[in-house]
């Protein structure tokens, strides 16, 4: 495959921190580049030099002749006044192509991506609806190689599949910057991390996350023998030098400044070993009430269209609700709803009395981008009380990887995922027997994502969470509510049982009769052997009898 672009020895700073240095890759033809790391390495640095938008402090990126480049950033940015079928010709102003060729394309893009009236303004949109803009308005300029950054976020679980489908059968290369472990597994045909955990900056893998995760397991169990072993070496130079070493012949003076050389190895594996990772830990009641919130008969509407109607559910200690349905169709909505600060509509919300709610808003609302990060963690001074016991501000701040020269910085300077990090920091400071979760992953790196599965599945009260994060429902979710665009919703066992029932969904909205099943030619039949035709007489009364207990089970 021929080499699009080129990235050799470069490396970039934001004031005096390092951000990585030495990065070199290559991006080819058909490549699906999964971009990784932690949150602060400069995933998002690296991609907007690699589009040309920002220049490298050192190194060169070097781009094949001709080659069209297209740039979906985090957050896409539009004039709110322009309508969708504006925004979409305008990427298409430079083509060599004439008017029909120009609608064509643009029907044919925004048709899979789910638009159908042109005439919305950029300004109607959801969050996610936005995103799914952005995408289309890249596909549109048939780039020979796309860079998204962060593509599924705020897009639904349908606008996910949707991308995952466009890039696995695109025409052109792509490079995205993911926390979704399911679309990194399911997409990238090679994974990069980049971290200052490895000496090059970054770790390139051929193939997808599961490949990526035991090639670097491998790596990373190396680098640890690599720190004993020179651990080991290092003391008997040590031993040697106190001894009392000579350095009068040229023999003895190699060992010294070989021992040297052996003392910054050891020092740098050291630093490259000791990665940190944020600690999160929420704060229950110890409320023993079976019952947390029970809700029935629930609607919700916004004007005249019904969000959901008719939802009935109990949450219980050790519950975890996963909301899903698309943008718009009232998540958000219920989790308000939940949390009090909306009335229903119709139907009763039952709450346990002096029941103690803690609220994750995905808008991130809450914390005020002027305030000092020491204050957004520790509004009453220098001291936050978590468990009872008093912690220092910079000892607070260090759990969630915050370093003490970031706690005067605004909070509007730091990244998604470092708020992220801020908001979960004061959420575990309130002791909670419901947790209302709208998109905490959202901006998280991986390893941050995992340490919040572990306390959340830890967590011994109740969990409602809105994420579209796949991995995270699934191995959260005790029970799925899907909300559907026409207000029913219904309730799931699992988030495969929901993401089964879509096709029949979809067909109900657009009033397709499903495909008839294919049956083999009478005469293939062949004749049922006694012991079979016994089997299948009782087959029907069995079949009811296991979906009586398979509902009684749900």
């Amino acid at each position: 495959m021929a080499v699009l672009l080129t990235c050799e020895g470069v490396g970039k700073s934001h004031g005096s921190r390092l951000l990585f240095a030495g990065v070199s890759l290559t991006v080819s033809e058909g490549d699906r580049f999964g971009l990784i790391g932690p949150n602060g390495a400069g995933k998002t640095t690296l991609l907007r030099i690699l589009a040309g938008l920002d220049a490298p402090d050192a190194g060169t990126v070097s781009v094949r002749k001709q080659t069209r480049l297209a740039y979906v950033p985090q957050a896409p940015a539009f004039e709110e006044a322009r309508t969708v079928g504006e925004i979409l010709e305008e990427s298409l102003h430079d083509a060599a192509l004439d008017a029909g060729e120009k609608t064509a394309r643009i029907n044919g893009i925004a048709g899979r991506a789910g638009f159908t009236d042109f005439r919305l303004a950029a300004g109607e949109l959801s969050g996610g609806w936005r995103k799914r803009l952005a995408i289309a308005r890249a596909l549109v300029a048939a780039p020979d190689l796309l860079l998204l950054d962060e593509p599924t976020n705020h897009l639904d679980v349908e606008g996910i599949l949707w991308l995952e489908k466009q890039l696995k059968l695109a025409p052109f290369a792509s490079v995205f910057v993911s926390h979704d472990r399911y679309f990194l597994e399911n997409v990238a045909s090679r994974l990069g991390e980049l971290n200052r955990v490895y000496p090059e900056g970054v770790f390139l893998v051929p193939g997808n996350y599961s490949e990526f995760l035991e090639r670097r397991e491998d790596f990373l169990e190396a680098q640890r023998k690599r720190q004993e072993s020179l651990t080991a070496r290092v003391r008997r130079e040590i031993e040697w030098l106190r001894r009392g070493a000579k350095a009068r012949t040229s023999k003895s003076k190699a060992r010294i400044e070989a021992a040297g050389r052996l003392m910054a190895e050891l020092d740098s594996v050291a630093a490259r070993n000791s990665a940190a990772a944020a600690r999160i830990d929420f704060t229950a009641t110890g409320r023993r009430t079976r019952r947390l919130i029970e809700a029935g008969g629930l609607e919700q509407r916004m004007g005249e269209r019904a969000l959901f109607s008719g939802l009935d559910f109990v949450l219980s200690p050790g519950a975890c609700m996963g909301l899903v349905g698309a943008n718009g169709t009232g998540k958000t909505t219920l989790l308000r709803t939940l949390a009090g600060e909306l009335p229903p509509w119709k139907g009763e919300i039952r709450r346990a009395s002096g029941l103690r709610v803690v609220y994750f808003d995905q808008n991130r609302k809450q914390l005020d981008p002027a305030l000092p990060l020491k204050k957004a963690l520790a509004p009453d001074g220098d001291l936050v009380v978590y468990r009872g016991q008093p912690v220092h501000v910079a000892g607070w701040a260090k759990r969630f990887l915050f370093s003490a020269g970031q706690l005067e910085l605004p909070c509007g300077e730091l990244s998604g995922g470092e708020q992220a990090r801020v908001l979960i920091a004061r959420l575990m400071l309130e002791p909670a027997d419901v947790l209302l979760l709208d998109e905490p992953a959202n901006d998280l790196d991986i390893p941050t994502l995992e340490v919040l599965e572990e306390s959340l599945a830890g967590f011994p009260g109740a969990v409602v969470l809105v994420t579209h994060d796949r991995y995270l429902l699934d191995r959260l979710a005790t029970f799925v509510v899907g909300l559907n665009a026409d207000g029913s919703c219904g309730v799931f066992a699992s988030l495969e049982q929901w993401e089964a029932a879509l096709p029949e969904r979809r067909e109900a909205r657009s009033g397709a009769k499903p495909a008839p099943r294919e049956t083999a030619p009478p005469g293939a039949r062949k004749k049922l052997s006694y012991l079979e035709q016994r089997e299948w007489d009782q087959m029907e009364a069995r079949i009811l009898a296991a979906e009586q207990t398979l509902a009684t089970l749900q």
